[in-house]
């Protein structure tokens, strides 16, 4: 399995400032509602330093009310502010998170079919779930907590510099401490949060793959396997989180020890310039209260670092999804007609050998084209070239002269439809399902699109369309999402049709109900089916039989069966 790319720093930097850009105005109003609120709250502390110094000089009660007075009022500013600048950072930081949920949706949403299949469930799960929302915790909690805390601390320590250059100076003797264990610290979370976050991904895979295939553990007694596979995947997020909170116990243990240096560092300094007479009373106990109005912020800061961290790491892998080329945008020219051809098609699955060697074979347009063949041959292979899922290793897959992976995506799926086994039931009414593939469509003709594929179980519904489906609402069966999934075919109108034992799931009487329906439906289309039975190859044009990855005959049916070869053999198994 290939998984998914993860942005690097400058990419990750370049999106922070993009984000913050696309909002600026909301930005420079929560700053300076935020700086205008700490300066509001550097009035107490400097108040309260007044006092000691009116009250050694003999000052009365009444200074002291008024002095008092002016504090609440600061006090009550600065909490008036504080409020309003909070509200506006969390409505700036949801707008944020909107607009990239928004952004993740629609690069997820352009990622080739070929890799999501081989990035796996897990990996754009992990992304899509607990990578987007540490994202939003991270935009709307902690880099607004970080910012505005880092204003603070720039005020604070402005202030008492400004009460003496010395006390200054002492104020940041814890500094260079936090500053280097937070060096150490960030230069080792960043690949460590990026390993933890990987593994998630991995146990979110096991436990998707075994809860899918849950029937076929239990069938053939796979269970204390995928346990062994499952705690093995738990060992790896196990040790990947010890190693985060290693770094975090060494990081908050020295940041916390550091506190009380610049405190014990002002009061001696201050102490020293008190008794020359170069500061008053005051103004130590002002500059040491500033210093522990200091020690919120900073521990904010240091605490959120974390957090950070782990929400950029989030932010990397998010951004990774965009970094995934997107399907060619195509060239201008339309094809000249709907033949397929395919020329001398090899193909091979990331890190495997060849599995396609050498395919030589042209559809015509209107035909229909039976590939039959046993179980790895390479059917569904050819059927995903055809549909420009994937690109031929060597040779080229056209349509009307154009190659198909160069034709526009959009134009693309507009002339060829592949439908496989495997079909979907979106949460939401059947008309919304029904919808995906003809927004236009009326009520009228998605009744008669279910209708041509046999779905007579829709007028049964207790809401006709509007009956809600998926988890929690009416659940169809394997047949009946399988009709639905074809019916979606009849709805897109494509010219081309690729059917990938598309009926594999329904019993075959009611199979063969549908095929004859959608033959019916079809003439004048090119059809390409890939099934077991050859009631399909029976009633095709031409039937072409693929073994171990090469087309060893070609022709009708009756051709093939007075030819007595490979498909003579898999007809009489199949009607002995």
């Amino acid at each position: 399995m290939s998984g998914l790319p993860v942005a690097d720093r400058a990419t990750v930097r370049r999106a922070t400032r993009r984000l913050i850009a696309r909002d600026r105005r909301a930005v420079a109003v929560v700053l300076a509602l935020h700086a205008t609120a700490t300066v509001a709250g550097l009035a107490p502390p400097w108040l309260l330093g007044t006092i000691v110094d009116r009250v050694s000089a003999g000052a009365g009660v009444a200074t002291v009310d008024r002095l008092a007075l002016a504090i609440g009022g600061a006090v009550l500013v600065q909490t008036l502010l504080s409020r309003y600048a909070r509200y506006a950072g969390h409505r700036f930081g949801e707008r944020a998170v909107a607009g990239l949920r928004e952004e993740f949706v629609e690069r997820t949403l352009h990622l080739p079919v070929g890799v999501v299949e081989r990035a796996g469930s897990g990996d754009l799960a992990t992304r899509s779930s607990v990578d987007v929302a540490t994202v939003g915790t991270t935009v709307r909690d902690v880099v607004p907590t970080i910012v505005i805390a880092s204003v603070q601390l720039t005020l604070l320590f402005g202030a008492v510099f400004l009460l003496h250059p010395l006390l200054g100076l002492a104020a940041l003797a814890g500094l260079p401490t936090i500053a280097l264990v937070t060096r150490w610290y960030l230069r080792r979370a960043s690949p460590a949060y990026l390993a933890e976050g990987a593994a998630a991904a991995e146990l979110t895979e096991t436990l998707t793959t075994t809860a899918e295939g849950a029937r076929t553990v239990e069938a053939l007694r796979l269970a204390d396997e995928r346990i062994g596979h499952g705690t093995a995947r738990i060992a790896r997020v196990w040790g990947a989180r010890r190693a985060t909170l290693a770094l975090r116990t060494v990081f908050f243990t020295v940041v916390e020890a550091s506190y009380p240096l610049p405190v014990a560092a002002l009061l001696l300094v201050g102490g020293l310039l008190l008794t020359r007479g170069e500061v008053s009373l005051g103004a130590v106990v002002t500059a040491t209260l500033y210093l522990q109005q200091a020690i919120e912020p900073l521990d904010r800061i240091l605490q959120w670092t974390e957090q950070a961290q782990r929400g950029f790491a989030s932010f990397a892998r998010v951004l990774g999804v965009g970094q995934v080329p997107p399907e060619r945008p195509g060239r201008a020219a339309a094809p000249m007609d709907e033949r397929l051809v395919v020329r001398g098609a090899r193909f091979a699955y990331v890190g495997g050998p060849d599995v396609l060697h050498g395919i030589d074979l042209e559809v015509r347009p209107g035909e229909r084209l039976a590939l039959v063949g046993p179980s790895g041959a390479g059917k569904s292979t050819l059927a995903r070239l055809l549909a420009g899922i994937d690109t031929p290793r060597e040779g080229v897959v056209s349509v009307g002269g154009c190659p198909v992976t160069d034709l526009d995506p959009a134009e693309r799926r507009r002339r060829i439809a592949l439908v496989t086994q495997e079909h979907h039931v979106f949460i939401g009414s059947l008309r919304d399902n029904l919808a995906f593939a003809a927004p236009d469509a009326s009520d009228d003709r998605m009744r008669a699109a279910l209708a041509t594929v046999g779905a007579d179980w829709y007028a049964r519904l207790p809401d006709d369309l509007d009956t809600l489906l998926g988890d929690g609402a009416h659940q169809l069966g394997a047949a009946e999402a399988q009709q639905l999934a074809l019916a979606r075919l009849v709805l897109a109108d494509p010219h081309t049709l690729i059917l990938d034992e598309a009926t594999a799931a329904l019993d075959p009487t009611t199979a063969r109900r549908t095929e004859r329906a959608l033959a019916a439906l079809l003439t004048g289309r090119t059809v390409i089916a890939i099934a077991h039975r050859l009631n399909t190859a029976h009633d095709a044009d031409r039937v072409a039989v693929l073994e171990g990855g090469r087309i060893t005959e070609l022709g009708s049916h009756d051709e093939l069966v007075r030819a007595d070869g490979p498909y003579a053999a898999l007809w009489r198994s199949w009607h002995p």
